[in-house]
């Protein structure tokens, strides 16, 4: 059982992909990283000797603390975090207890830069996909909607990663659509998100046969799409959506309603 300043992997898991995610902060040391290159979903690197750094930078937000193994470079810097008024807490077994828990890793190296580019006037998998990213990657990334023909342009002269454009890597693969392409480079892989990564691929590629939710889906983007002229307004709308959607694969998928309430089949 955890302590009273610990989360457990399976309770960090539970705020994963939600707003109520905390900030996740890895200390581990060079070597360590070196060694075992991955990250938890949304965790930062930063250095165990610079508390007063990290407290500048997670400004009053609560943290989660993560090292090797749980031990003393994060309780030492979530107890420093702490006598300077930040929430922190440790996650208990740290990135290895992580990792022995079978709980989706990011692999370092597969994450790019915070900032990416696509074409404007996203529907789909243009919402999707920086909703997987902000929840499950980098909370600070941002998003460039361009003109289909300027992406690859302003990609090179941003030092944006272009998505979701032909002829990229972050993008359509066979039958597989670029949210799908995401959660396989990121090691995402979990039941929940697969379930919503299926109801994502019918809609966006028009099979809507493959998930019954595919068609309500398409509506409600083709319905957001319509309600904002700027594409960062519609964004932010559907990263609700796309929180409920999750929140769906993840809780309620056995859950049905009919009427009279009370009517037994």
């Amino acid at each position: 059982m955890a302590a009273f300043t610990e989360i457990s992997p399976s309770n960090l898991m539970r705020l994963i992909g939600t707003p109520q995610c905390p900030i996740l902060v890895d200390v581990c040391i060079d070597d360590d990283h070196d060694d075992d290159p991955y990250l938890i979903p949304t965790a930062f690197r930063h250095a165990h000797h610079d508390p007063a750094g990290l407290t500048a930078r997670v400004a009053g937000r609560e943290v989660v603390v993560i090292c090797q193994k749980g031990a003393k470079l994060s309780h030492g810097v979530a107890a420093s975090l702490r006598a300077n008024g930040v929430n922190a807490q440790v996650l208990s077994g740290g990135n290895h207890g992580w990792r022995d828990a079978k709980l989706p890793r990011v692999p370092a190296a597969a994450i790019p830069g915070n900032q990416w580019v696509t074409r404007h006037r996203p529907k789909i998998d243009r919402i999707a996909c920086p909703w997987l990213i902000r929840r499950f990657v980098d909370p600070g990334a941002t998003f460039l909607f361009v003109p289909p023909a300027e992406v690859t342009a302003v990609a090179e002269r941003f030092n944006a990663t272009p998505f979701d454009i032909e002829d990229t890597f972050w993008s359509h693969r066979g039958d597989a659509c670029t949210f799908d392409t995401m959660i396989a480079e990121f090691g995402l892989s979990h039941p929940a998100l697969d379930a919503l990564a299926t109801v994502v691929r019918a809609a966006d590629t028009n099979r809507h046969d493959q998930s019954p939710q595919a068609a309500g889906l398409l509506a409600l983007s083709v319905g957001l799409s319509r309600m904002y002229k700027d594409d960062n307004a519609q964004l932010a709308a559907g990263m609700g959506l796309y929180d409920a959607l999750y929140r769906w694969a993840r809780d309620g998928q056995s859950e049905s309603h009919d009427w009279p309430a009370d009517r037994r089949v």
